[in-house]
């Protein structure tokens, strides 16, 4: 499964490159579930329009106004980009979003309290977010069986059929636990997860929930890469194997990370797989 951020997906060239290792995966008989954001996008338009966003611990205040803007980028723009991209690479991609056929089911996110970047801790009200209460994979069983690659853009509903927007790397998280996703890869527009956020030298190349745990709680882990961090303990937690964090402006990156001993950006297991890989010498 993979989960493509807007940085990577801004990129004509890089969007392309993604939908040919994609089509290459497929090829192999992988089956194959793609989620996607579109945070800076979504900003871009935003600011268009007289809203400058507001982005805390790297999560998106939305605003009514600001959910129609999601509403047009990743529900529109971006996921039609996506599926072309694929469809001219010959995969037979779908694009859809969490409300289609009851995919995911949310409710809005009461105000949290919430530690910032910056160490101070306060209240957000995140507006028409929602927190995922359930998965229903009905409609991706009958896809992915058939050859079809789903393409699910991060807007969900509740009960009521009130939309709201939905973080992407959570929502992959949940898609990936509810199908036993044996993998989920996040192909971001970092080279992984750094300790030290200026310095790709410190690149972590692999990581258990405990190392992840004592960044977080470090301040290490700042801006949009928490999300995702959190994300991946999520999934793992969830009984995904293993979880990916790679750069998808780098050639190749999904097939290195894939397919090579050495990989291309982090990879995040579990305490079981972390025992099983090191006793495999990989």
């Amino acid at each position: 499964m993979l989960k493509l951020g807007g940085e990577v997906l801004s990129s004509p060239e890089a969007r392309d490159t993604l939908a040919i290792q994609v089509a290459l995966l497929e090829s192999l008989s992988i089956r194959l579930l793609v989620v996607h954001g579109g945070g800076p996008q979504a900003t871009t338009l935003s600011r268009k329009m007289g809203l400058e966003p507001e982005i805390v611990a790297g999560r998106r205040v939305t605003s009514p106004e600001v959910l129609e803007v999601a509403k047009m980028v990743y529900g529109g723009q971006i996921n039609v980009n996506v599926v072309g991209a694929l469809r001219g690479h010959g995969v037979s991609a779908v694009g859809l979003t969490g409300i289609d056929a009851g995919l995911v089911m949310v409710h809005r996110r009461p105000p949290v309290e919430i530690t910032d970047d910056d160490g101070a801790t306060r209240t957000v009200d995140f507006g028409e977010v929602g927190d995922v209460d359930s998965v229903n994979t009905t409609l991706l069983d009958v896809l992915l069986p058939r050859g079809h690659v789903p393409v699910v853009a991060s807007l969900a509903a509740d009960g009521d059929g009130a939309i709201m927007n939905v973080n992407a790397d959570t929502l992959a998280a949940h898609l990936a636990a509810a199908l036993g996703a044996q993998k989920l890869v996040y192909v971001t527009g970092a080279p992984g997860l750094l300790r030290e956020a200026d310095d790709p030298s410190s690149l972590v190349a692999f990581a258990a929930p405990e190392d992840l745990q004592a960044l977080l709680t470090t301040g290490s882990i700042k801006g949009g890469m928490r999300p995702k961090v959190e994300a991946c303990l999520k999934a793992v937690s969830g009984g995904v194997r293993r979880t990916h964090i790679i750069d998808g402006r780098t050639p190749d990156a999904l097939l290195l990370e894939l397919f090579t001993g050495h990989g291309s950006g982090t990879m995040i297991v579990g305490g079981r797989e972390k025992r099983d890989y090191e006793a495999a010498g990989r």
